[in-house]
């Protein structure tokens, strides 16, 4: 399997370390989600993949050679801030970079009307950039990361600016890439959509990577929280549950007959004490595991950050 590493990348600014030994690796056919606060060295980590930066130290290779120029060449790179020429009509445009990337011309062009109809721009090939809505030119942008048949997608911010419709058509593109054995990276703050169409995601805090799995492995906790439902005296059950060593109470956000617990980690087995007496004292509804999102994990990790400075 090819394999995109990122390895032990460091970057400063004057004494602002926007990297700080930053490691991870993206494989073929997977899409990688990369998230962190703003300033958290998401953009440094990609512009030094795509040879824009240059790092202080640490190597980035692409099936363990180092990414060179060449290699380069075949990466589709969607920077967060547009670099489309504005005046420029969308055709001519993608069809340049296209050639560039060494594409003939006839196959330039198929690829630009094939990359504008799947991104449902392709009514607007012959408009110049700059008159193109801030979603199109988002779609746009995508098309010129798309057009030359790279085998490795680096992105940044993809989905800003889109309408849900929008992105599902950009979701969708980047999975069907990934099915086709290449390493998509991205990066965003839409935390539900990373969730949901990520198969590993990479947390990144002051440049250096603090989390990195599958998003059902970042959800495990050493504090479960289970949700219950009482059908007695929920007031006498939720009195109790405190005295219950190793358990917490949580607020209920107003489910007058829900009662939301944690575990401490102090006492293992404390969650089967609290079901084992709520089935003694009356009916017990429900009894189930609440398992963190990732904006869960990502403020518990942001948290940390905040509290350590």
């Amino acid at each position: 399997m090819t394999t995109l590493e990122v390895d032990r990348l460091h970057k400063s600014y004057g004494d602002v370390k926007a990297l700080d030994d930053c490691s991870f690796d993206v494989h073929s056919g997977e899409v990688f989600g990369f998230v962190g606060s703003n300033g958290a060295g998401k953009t440094t980590a990609m512009r030094i993949m795509l040879g824009v930066l240059a790092a202080d130290s640490g190597e980035v290779r692409w099936n363990r050679k180092l990414l060179d120029l060449e290699t380069r060449r075949h990466v589709g790179y969607m920077p967060e801030e547009r670099g489309l020429y504005p005046k420029m009509k969308v055709g001519e445009q993608l069809a340049y970079l296209a050639r560039i990337h060494g594409m003939s011309r006839p196959d330039a062009v198929a690829a630009v009307d094939h990359w504008t109809d799947r991104l449902g721009v392709g009514a607007r090939r012959g408009d110049a950039v700059q008159k193109l809505s801030l979603g199109n030119q988002q779609r746009v942008q995508l098309a010129a990361a798309l057009v030359h048949k790279p085998t490795i997608l680096v992105l940044d911010e993809p989905f800003s600016g889109l309408d849900p419709v929008a992105v599902d058509v950009m979701s969708a593109v980047l999975r069907e890439r990934a099915d086709e054995g290449v390493p998509v990276v991205f990066s965003s703050h839409q935390l539900d959509l990373v969730e949901r169409i990520c198969d590993r995601v990479g947390v990144i805090r002051s440049g250096r990577m603090e989390a990195i799995g599958t998003v059902d492995e970042l959800r495990v906790t050493d504090h479960p929280q289970w949700r219950l439902a009482y059908g007695g005296d929920v007031s006498a059950l939720r009195a109790w549950i405190k005295t219950v060593p190793g358990i917490r109470v949580l607020p209920s956000k107003g489910e007058r007959e829900t009662i939301l617990i944690e575990a401490t980690g102090t006492h293992p087995g404390a969650g089967r004490e609290v079901l084992k007496g709520a089935i003694a004292r009356g009916e017990v509804r429900e009894y189930s595991l609440v398992r963190p999102s990732l904006v869960d994990v990502f403020r518990h990790i942001v948290s940390a950050e905040e509290a350590a400075a």
